[in-house]
């Protein structure tokens, strides 16, 4: 169970190269991780939690056999007021069997309480560990984000440039200057396509304009 955290320091530091070389997404990887982590802490947990319910059970087991041999002694010294050695022999000799019990029980007590001990400091250990992979984990999140975002970016400045996208742009700059020359080399059709009667035309009209102002002139109009 506590090996896995081992694994986990060794993966992130130097596997995290291999798992980029294979292709595969470190972010999942990482969180993937993280959950197993998480696990196990949850299933230490668990076993903390039963070591606990046993320590309290023997330790009340104990405290109950330890009772029974003040209870027994108390009751052997009355007896033996009583003038009645053979009930105080009795009481003694169930007393007897009560401090077995008890020598018992806190034997097993002594040893589960510091079971439980260990297993709160790994425990403790473990969760501190794992607050450490997260606070990391999150950090090379944001670096493989960043390193993903930049990837692409270049990708995409790159091909601005390239040599289909600089020729293309080129077409249409050549396309836009046939445009152009097309325009210009109609106009100048139009204009060479005039007749002698068009040019009469512009003749005439300018006479009548001077004949009109001849005439606003006489009339006093101007």
């Amino acid at each position: 169970m506590f090996k896995f955290f081992n694994r986990m320091r060794t993966v992130v530091s130097s596997e995290l190269n291999s798992m980029l070389d294979k292709a595969e997404d470190p972010v999942k990887m990482l969180d993937q991780f993280m959950r197993e982590m998480a696990a196990d802490i949850q299933e230490v947990e668990a076993a903390v939690a039963k070591q606990i319910a046993s320590e309290k059970m023997l330790k009340r087991k104990a405290n109950d056999a330890e009772a029974m041999v003040e209870k027994r002694l108390k009751q052997a010294e009355q007896a033996i007021e009583a003038d009645n050695e053979d009930l105080a022999r009795r009481a003694l000799e169930d007393k007897k069997g009560h401090e077995a019990t008890f020598n018992t029980l806190n034997e097993s007590w002594e040893h589960t309480k510091n079971d439980v001990e260990i297993l709160k400091a790994k425990l403790d250990e473990m969760k501190k560990e794992y607050h450490e992979m997260k606070l990391k984990k999150d950090s090379l999140k944001a670096r493989a984000e960043s390193a993903k975002t930049r990837t692409k970016m270049n990708r995409t400045m790159s091909s601005i440039g390239n040599d289909e996208s600089r020729r293309g742009f080129e077409r249409m700059e050549e396309r836009v200057m046939q445009y152009e020359a097309e325009a210009d080399t109609t106009e100048d059709m139009s204009q060479s396509s005039r007749t002698l009667d068009d040019e009469f035309k512009d003749l005439s009209n300018d006479d009548i304009d001077e004949e009109l102002a001849a005439l606003k002139q006489k009339m006093g109009k101007q």
